[in-house]
């Protein structure tokens, strides 16, 4: 059992560390094309990076506290880190299989299921609010520079400039959507497997908070892409 453990908790480290050095290389590429609301606020880091890339991250922290801290199981502290940092990010059958080792009470189990899903879902709020934000500001923007070419106040190059962060920032979200669906395939699926195994009858109130979930994306989805449809409206050579 405590081979199997340290094995696990060497392959864990050794991803980290590859994914550190990785992620250390390019976290700040294209920053500066982004509104800071989008990339230091206190949501910024909740969906902002794919699910590999905010678990190596949040697996470094917590093995490296683990390693500091006075633990008479470093190993399973550090499994442990790894399941808190991940959750679902890292993929269906990873976090299925890690809340199973967790919850062997199948009850137990759906319920935190239930709170996981619920917690990333006001993350996905949180993060709704900050870009509407900066979605009315760049709607703003882009109606200053629709009248300034239409009067000749500027010229299609010095427009380009001024429309680098909306375009910028429009990326950003549609990045974050895509791992904000990720997130809700992989409670869908979690489900789906949890269900094969008997129809629970917490089964139905995840699926509820997991539609809501999914509801909140699709919000934001729409007004990222009214933001491009109004972006889409200005031709530049």
């Amino acid at each position: 059992m405590m081979r199997s453990l340290w094995s696990s908790s060497k392959l864990l480290i050794s991803s980290v560390l590859t994914g550190s050095l990785l992620l250390g290389g390019c976290a700040s590429t294209g920053s500066s094309l982004v509104d800071p609301r989008l990339t230091q606020s206190s949501d910024a880091q909740f969906f902002s990076k794919s699910g590999y890339q905010a678990c190596a991250m949040g697996v470094g922290t917590g093995v490296l506290a683990c390693v500091l801290a006075d633990s008479g199981n470093k190993t399973v502290c550090m499994i442990a880190a790894g399941v808190t940092a991940c959750g679902v990010a890292m993929g269906a059958n990873y976090y299925l299989d890690q809340r199973r080792s967790e919850y062997s009470n199948t009850s137990e189990r759906l319920q935190k299921y239930n709170s996981d899903v619920q917690l990333d879902t006001q993350k996905v709020v949180s993060r709704t609010a900050t870009a509407q934000q900066v979605i009315k500001d760049d709607q703003a923007q882009i109606a200053q520079i629709k009248r300034d070419l239409a009067s000749k106040k500027i010229d299609q190059a010095q427009a380009k400039k001024q429309i680098a962060m909306v375009d910028g920032n429009i990326a950003q979200l549609r990045q974050e959507l895509d791992n904000m669906r990720v997130k809700v395939k992989g409670y869908n699926d979690v489900v789906q497997a949890e269900r094969a195994q008997g129809n629970a009858p917490e089964l139905k109130q995840i699926d509820a908070n997991i539609s809501k979930m999914n509801e909140k994306v699709a919000s934001l989805q729409k007004e990222v892409d009214g933001l491009y449809s109004q972006r889409s409206a200005i031709t530049l050579g």
